[in-house]
């Protein structure tokens, strides 16, 4: 019985904390556009970082093409 008379208003406070970070969040406007996050995960473009490794393999490639055409001269 003893336990009941703590449990109770801890489970208040706690009550309370959650209800008020739910306000807090809904008026910060996390919850304002939901679809965004699930439609930039599925449709992700490439990184920066993907392009500049792509950029950076073709002018390798260009520079090396350039190269053997030069020593066959």
């Amino acid at each position: 019985m003893d336990a009941i008379f703590l449990l109770i208003p801890i489970t208040f406070i706690l009550l309370i904390v959650a209800i008020a970070v739910f306000f807090w969040a809904v008026n910060n406007d996390q919850y304002s556009d939901l679809d965004k996050e699930a439609h930039r995960i599925i449709f992700d473009q490439e990184s920066p970082e993907e392009d500049d490794a792509e950029e950076q393999q073709q002018s390798a490639s260009n520079q090396n093409s350039s190269d053997k055409a030069k020593a066959d001269d």
